[in-house]
């Protein structure tokens, strides 16, 4: 990525920085429902809006269900909607995603990431963003807080492209991102408007004065096949329009998104693969690396949906091993993300000697320097034989932490057997 034409500064978070790229949009409608850690973001714009700062209504709905629903069915009229959510409450919403994903209507969905219940946990993983990879919605995954803005702002272009019109959800991690402050550089408004002109649904939106009819139901299944098919072809556009929309987005602001991002990959021989914030640890990790003569790239990914297959394939040709670390655990499967990266090679002649699987960073774990270093020595010492069996990342200092529990969750509760005794 690289770094320019920036007109102003400020240190903001995650959260703040969300609430800003939809200000910046000039969003029309904001449809909400509180959930932690996302709450922020609908509070700063709520704020504004009521203070008159934006014209934006932010109205709150009895749930995300209704939340994605109103979202929908306003850009369906014409407006730009802008909403967000976290965890239980995308899956609450999972039902609409789907629904609004088949309604062929473009907003931006914002998700703070964080671990599903059960056990409960306030702190990220990707398990909540990747169960609605099917869904039909466009997923933009952020590493940084400028990268939430950025990825918003191309999110609406890439969103209402007719090629599209598809919903666009930016991920981000949360209290990583979220309640963490960044420099971010804010945009001048009047060349966003340059970069970002005003919605114009064309002749599909639903008028008062115009009445049109739209069908949503499909009563057999070679239709319902073609309307689902429709949407995949309308996903893979996006790849499309996402490097259309990079570049102009590069033109104006000066900084350049890719589907993925490529770091220290030149003349990589072993390559991490990894999704959102805690590719940064990754990156410090691989400049020590770098310090000691091992030659380790970081391959991340920003677009999982639609998913770039042709630029993995490219970036992995050739590399003596790859280690794709999910931030995500499927039970009874492993890595979400290294089921895909492998399918991706499996064909190809020039596809890497060793692909390995770690699990690491649920709940919000950290993912320390000396755990990527293992996953690289990992690499350099497994044949192409090796299992995939994907192994979990995680420290005797994290089991120093949870031993101590472990024996008293065994211990047998001494008070109530003298209770029980004669």
């Amino acid at each position: 990525m690289t770094t320019g034409l920036e007109t102003g500064c400020a240190l903001l978070t995650g959260n703040a920085t969300a609430a800003w790229a939809a200000r910046l949009a000039d969003v029309d409608y904001v449809p909400a429902f509180p959930i932690t850690p996302q709450t922020e973001i609908i509070e700063s714009l709520a704020a504004w809006s009521s203070g008159g700062e934006i014209p934006a209504r932010v109205v709150n709905l009895d749930s995300e269900h209704s939340m994605i629903t109103a979202a929908g069915a306003a850009a369906a009229t014409g407006c730009r909607a802008f909403t967000a959510t976290s965890s239980q409450g995308l899956l609450y919403a999972m039902e609409a995603l789907y629904t609004v994903a088949g309604w062929r209507v473009p907003f931006v969905l914002v998700n703070v990431s964080r671990g599903l219940a059960a056990p409960i946990t306030l702190e990220p993983d990707h398990n909540d963003i990747l169960a609605a990879r099917d869904s039909g919605c466009i997923q933009i995954h952020a590493e940084t807080c400028q990268e939430v803005l950025d990825s918003i702002l191309m999110g609406y272009r890439i969103a209402e492209d007719p090629r599209v019109r598809l919903p666009v959800i930016v991920n981000m991690d949360g209290f990583y991102l979220s309640f963490t402050r960044e420099p971010v550089a804010l945009p001048d408004p009047a060349r966003v408007r340059a970069f970002l002109p005003a919605f114009d649904p064309g002749a599909v939106a639903f008028r008062a004065s115009r009445p049109i009819a739209q069908g949503v139901g499909a009563l057999g299944g070679p239709l319902y096949t073609h309307f689902r098919h429709q949407a995949h072809l309308a996903a893979r556009n996006a790849l499309t329009v996402h490097e259309e929309v990079a570049t102009a987005f590069e033109l104006e602001f000066g900084r350049s998104y890719d589907v993925i991002e490529r770091y220290q990959m030149d003349d990589a021989e072993y390559v991490l693969v990894m999704a959102g914030s805690f590719a940064t640890k990754a990156k410090a990790a691989i400049h020590t690396l770098r310090a000691r003569g091992r030659r380790v790239g970081l391959l991340r990914l920003r677009l999982i949906r639609p998913w770039p297959a042709e630029a993995i394939r490219r970036e992995l040709a050739g590399r003596r091993a790859a280690a794709v670390i999910d931030q995500n655990i499927s039970p009874g499967l492993g890595g979400i993300l290294f089921q895909e990266v492998a399918a991706t090679m499996i064909s190809s002649q020039s596809r890497p000697g060793v692909m390995r699987s770690f699990v690491g960073g649920l709940g919000g774990k950290d993912i320390s320097p000396g755990e990527f270093m293992h996953v690289v020595d990992v690499l350099e010492n497994s044949g192409p034989d090796e299992p995939t069996e994907p192994e979990l990342l995680y420290t005797e200092a994290d089991w120093s932490q949870i031993h101590p529990l472990l024996v008293i969750a065994q211990t047998p509760d001494r008070h109530s057997n003298e209770e029980a005794a004669p």
